[in-house]
């Protein structure tokens, strides 16, 4: 009996002392780790550099921007804000520049509208356009959805990603979240599980708001997850779609869109070496030009990219091809 009770005594002493260590870091170190928008950098840089190994299982998947990886001689950025390019399959980051900075993203912000829509909603679930579609902001790009017009979320999503209609945004908005202001709080929610900390959306398809922002690393992160969903994968890859919706009456009520993305129209075109699978466009006056793609190379491994705050549309191509061009070096 008297040895059971030395057992039980150092059994309960170990243990303490093994909570001790986990709940004053006496392991591996104390540090920091504030989780706010106002942090410099994304969560996923946030680890203890004494014991990287500790950060393995928290982005084993994912590339790491440290610092800017560049190639002046080959890929001008003087014309543009920032730029992020990453072997998806070997994690690994093949360029950075200002990674970082926060910009405005433009309908890039209609990446995690997706994400938020797709977790949360059914495919098939109609939708019931609210006033939240009669959007008044000069040049925003629109389809005519009219307050009562119905569609499916897959409808919906089709023309949100391929067109880029902020009504069609507005309208899953209102579904998805209640509110717009409900759905972006949805959305904030996403972008920090994602570890997108340097990330605050205000509405669901990216016209300017100064709390609208985003990053490219974050851009990044909620690319790869978007593309987990084999339906976003299909959406960014397609350069047309046509379909019928009905409108308040019950009318049958026809759209055909194109895709905004200049490689799919021919306008521009990547290296030889390189296939652009599908992406997303962005311009406002506030964001400049952006755009972000997923690309294959010829051994068909993927790459993720994005170029932001560019001045015009010819110099967001060209950026991305010399971009682009990197991938093989």
């Amino acid at each position: 009996m008297r040895c059971t009770n030395k057992m039980t005594l150092l059994g309960r002493a170990v243990s303490l002392v093994l909570i001790a260590l986990i709940f004053t870091g006496c392991a591996g170190g104390q540090f920091d780790m504030p989780y706010d928008p106002d942090y410099e950098v994304s969560s996923f840089q946030l680890v203890d550099t004494r014991n990287p190994a500790l950060a393995v299982p928290f982005a084993t998947d994912l590339c790491i921007v440290t610092q800017d990886l560049t190639d002046d001689e080959n890929v001008d950025m003087s014309k543009a804000g920032a730029a992020v390019l990453c072997d998806v399959d070997k994690s690994q980051v093949l360029y950075a520049k200002n990674a970082y900075e926060r910009l405005f993203p433009a309908s890039l912000t209609k990446i995690m509208t997706a994400i938020v829509a797709l977790k949360y909603g059914k495919l098939d679930q109609v939708l019931t356009a609210t006033a939240s579609v009669n959007i008044t902001e000069p040049g925003a790009q629109l389809s005519g959805i009219k307050v009562g017009d119905r569609m499916t979320l897959s409808q919906a999503l089709h023309i949100l990603l391929i067109n880029s209609a902020n009504d069609a945004g507005s309208l899953i908005a209102d579904e998805i979240g209640g509110s717009e202001d409900g759905f972006a709080a949805m959305m904030n929610e996403e972008a920090r599980k994602l570890g997108a900390t340097n990330t605050n959306f205000v509405n669901p398809h990216g016209l300017p708001d100064e709390n609208h922002y985003t990053t490219a690393y974050d851009l990044y992160l909620m690319f790869n997850e978007a593309l987990k969903y084999e339906t976003f994968r299909e959406i960014i890859a397609m350069n047309a779609y046509n379909t019928v919706y009905y409108d308040k009456d019950g009318k049958e009520k026809e759209i055909a869109v194109k895709s905004t993305n200049l490689y799919f129209k021919g306008d521009f075109h990547a290296p030889d070496n390189i296939t652009v699978l599908g992406g997303k466009t962005g311009t406002t006056n506030a964001a400049g030009h952006c755009l972000m793609l997923l690309s294959k190379d010829t051994a068909g491994e993927s790459y993720i990219s994005v170029v932001l705050r560019s001045e015009t549309k010819d110099d967001l191509y060209g950026t991305m091809s010399e971009l682009l061009d990197e991938i093989g070096k």
